[in-house]
């Protein structure tokens, strides 16, 4: 977890880095020295004019004037680079953490995934990980205001010592203040800020998969409702933000004036190097704010790594040491023990709510809560990790779960490289081939999210076909005739019979409907 968030990056990475410190040094360097140089100029000049043509004609401002546009260019193109590189190491670092913080959750075992929504994975992954963006913006501006902290010294330094001290007081007084009062003020509104958000965006994308039910129950106005108390409390919090950080600025400036107001009391300089050592203290703040942001948006990036790192500390699926064969399996409920050997067929049976689903979840290794116990091989599936157990299974769900995609993508989701002819035998036993060929463009037909074009009982056979696609040595299948007409039923109930046959495959099947209860040999009864 502690290398999830290292954001050091790659060597080419971390040269652009430097490249935009160094960019943003100068610019900083340049903007102080413009409105040092601006200061001293143009009092020099008043005060030449003040002592008539003599003092004019032997004042030289050929050369102050073209240093000044000498440094107004450099700072433009310096905070051009600035913005350039540092974004472009910043974006190309946070989109190396958002594979890292994918592939730790499909790395972690799938029962450990539960507590967690589509939306507000997809939240995290989105507004949070963006939110760390200020964690490497903030090494370039730091190592700007550096540059710029240390030029302003430097300049202040022409009025005396003591002023000098005085500018250095100043930034140290604003970097305390900037760090003390930050996380105090800021952290619980950033937190809170988090939380709304992720929380809009999570309803936003389970609302959005639930369009026709909004539709048909005129849901619209009580969800409307739901998402505007979520945008009060959104509101509220980033307001405290806007009004803590915007005092938080007032103290910068305030400090700015008594640290100006300093250097010009404590100098006995003449006027002209008094303005260039005011100015460039001015501009010394100003460059300074680099520094200060980041501590004032240090909470936000500090409360976005908190909630991600519920997904870094994710456990990691546990790695299969050796192969299981699968030849046996043994259900126990109560006092009654079940067992299947390869190949064979069990119908598990029991009223709605008696825990069907949640028996073959178990089996999958894609839960474990199921009361009874489940053995493979003799031993315990809730101690076999889950890459020892999916070699074994192919599920097709009761909810039957689809991509976005075509009818082939689904079905190259159980094995790669499966042939169209193989496809076309799946949907052949499972009752989906002529639905596919009477399709506009067949397997590359588009269906939309979630199957969007098919009906429930055409879902349900497509995700049939995808398990069968798998070629794995057990069948597990929950409701598979669930939307199906009799004849359908029929139909499936003797090609998958056939099917089974051919191949050997073992069948571990919950269902309600008897169409397809001649396809098992046992019966494990539960509730």
């Amino acid at each position: 977890m502690n290398d999830m968030f290292d954001l050091s990056g790659t060597p080419e990475q971390r040269l652009t880095r430097r490249a935009a410190i160094a960019a943003g040094g100068m610019a900083a360097i340049a903007g102080v020295g413009l409105l040092a140089l601006s200061g001293w100029f143009l009092t020099g000049a008043a005060l030449a004019g003040i002592g008539g043509i003599a003092a004019v004609q032997a004042f030289n401002y050929l050369l102050p004037s073209a240093a000044i546009r000498g440094f107004a260019i450099v700072r433009t193109l310096g905070r051009y680079g600035e913005r350039l590189l540092g974004h472009r190491a910043a974006l190309h670092l946070l989109a190396d953490l958002r594979p890292r913080l994918f592939a730790r959750l499909a790395a972690a075992p799938p029962p450990a995934l539960h507590g967690l929504a589509g939306g507000e994975i997809a939240g995290r992954l989105g507004g949070d990980v963006e939110a760390l963006e200020n964690l490497v913006i903030r090494q370039v501006s730091i190592g700007a205001s550096l540059a710029g902290a240390l030029a302003g010294l430097v300049a202040t330094a022409l009025a005396g010592l003591v002023p000098m001290a005085m500018l250095a007081l100043g930034l140290l007084a604003s970097t305390v203040v900037a760090a003390w009062f930050a996380p105090r003020w800021l952290a619980a509104a950033h937190a809170a800020h988090g939380e709304a958000l992720l929380a809009r965006r999570s309803a936003y994308a389970e609302y959005a998969g639930c369009g026709i039910e909004i539709a048909i129950y005129d849901l619209v106005p009580r969800i409307a409702a739901e998402l505007d108390r979520v945008d009060v409390v959104l509101d509220a919090a980033r307001q405290a933000i806007v009004r803590r950080e915007a005092a938080l600025q007032q103290l910068h400036g305030m400090l700015a004036v008594v640290t100006v107001g300093t250097v010009i009391a404590t100098t006995s300089a003449s006027v002209p190097i008094v303005a260039l050592a005011a100015l460039a203290a001015a501009a010394t703040f100003e460059a300074w704010s680099g520094v200060t942001h980041a501590l004032v948006q240090n909470p936000r990036a500090d409360a976005a790594r908190q909630r991600l790192t519920t997904i870094a500390s994710l456990p990691e699926r546990k790695h299969a040491t050796a192969t299981l064969r699968g030849d046996c399996l043994q259900f126990t409920v109560a006092s009654a023990s079940v067992m299947l050997p390869v190949g064979g067929r069990i119908r598990i049976a029991g009223p709605s709510g008696s825990g069907k689903s949640r028996l073959l979840g178990t089996l999958a290794r894609l839960r474990e809560d199921a009361p009874e116990r489940i053995a493979i091989d003799g031993m315990d599936v809730t101690s076999l990790p889950f890459d020892a157990v999916r070699p074994l299974f192919a599920l097709s769900a009761q909810d039957a779960p689809l991509i976005a995609g075509t009818v082939a993508d689904n079905l190259r989701l159980a094995r790669a490289g499966v042939t169209e002819p193989e496809m076309w035998e799946a949907l052949q036993v499972a009752c989906l081939d002529e639905v596919v060929r009477s399709m506009p463009e067949g397997l590359t037909t588009w269906l939309g999210v979630d199957g969007a074009r098919l009906s429930g009982g055409q879902r349900k056979r497509l995700s049939l076909a995808r398990a069968l696609v798998a070629r794995r040595p057990w069948l597990l299948l929950d409701e598979p005739s669930e939307g199906l007409d009799l004849a359908t039923e029929r139909r499936l109930a003797e090609n998958l019979g056939a099917w089974l046959q051919e191949t050997g495959t073992g069948l571990v099947m919950a269902n309600h409907r008897p169409g397809l209860d001649r396809l098992c040999e046992l019966e494990l009864r539960l509730g």
